[in-house]
């Protein structure tokens, strides 16, 4: 880890993976500020901080206690202002980061202290067993996602996104539940992403051939300016 800064924070009911798109619809009025000053450059880089909410808590009661301890940044790459002052922007998820305090003050969004969240190690793709996962975890969200969308819902990560990269990826458009969504974006090991998000998505699998239905977490419902 490479010491702390400050950064804007976006809680939302849903975990941002590194790659994966958001797109987010902003109405609320201290973010739309957030968004006013992405785009000026008020805010460095045009990146901000996505950390999940507690399922039953609020940020604005509980403070830190009601946020997951790890989020992930998000940079904008588009935005559209709407006529009555809202916007559409799009985002992509960059890099994983701790959350380690808040600062509720210094402006009308939510700002906290965080430090990034390198990997320990790699995953060398010329690897045996590298291979052998990122096989695996291909095969289990192919097969996810013949049960889940139509075929033209979806489509598979390119041969040449790296191994540590390929978990995130392939997590971006399943309906995994928030506790293994934040669990996968807290893994720092190459490796243990890749059994993970086989194990995850050959259960989720087997669930939607038994029961055809996709678990949803219920806090999705509940956001302050919520994903499109």
């Amino acid at each position: 880890m490479t010491g702390t800064e400050s950064l804007p924070l976006f809680p939302l009911g849903t975990v941002l993976m590194p790659g994966a798109p958001l797109p987010l619809h902003i109405f609320e009025p201290r973010y739309r500020q957030l968004t006013v000053d992405l785009v000026t450059g008020a805010v460095p880089g045009k990146e901000f901080g996505v950390v999940a909410v507690r399922e039953g808590f609020d940020p604005d009661r509980e403070g830190i206690d009601a946020l997951a301890p790890i989020g992930c940044t998000a940079l904008l790459k588009d935005v559209r202002r709407l006529p009555d002052g809202r916007y559409d922007v799009v985002t992509v998820g960059a890099r994983r980061f701790r959350l380690t305090e808040l600062d509720e003050g210094s402006h009308p969004y939510l700002c906290g202290t965080v430090e990034y969240l390198p990997d320990e190690g790699e995953a060398p793709a010329a690897d045996d067993l590298t291979r052998m996962l990122a096989a695996s975890a291909r095969a289990a969200h192919k097969a996810y996602c013949a049960a889940a969308w139509r075929t033209d819902d979806w489509s598979e990560p390119a041969l040449t996104v790296a191994p540590a990269e390929l978990p995130h990826l392939l997590a971006a458009d399943c309906l995994l539940p928030l506790a293994d969504r934040q669990a996968l974006l807290e893994q720092t090991s190459p490796l243990e992403r890749l059994r993970m998000i086989r194990m995850f998505l050959a259960r989720e699998a087997g669930l939607l051939g038994t029961l055809r239905a996709v678990p949803t977490p219920m806090s999705t419902y509940a956001q302050p300016s919520s994903p499109n």
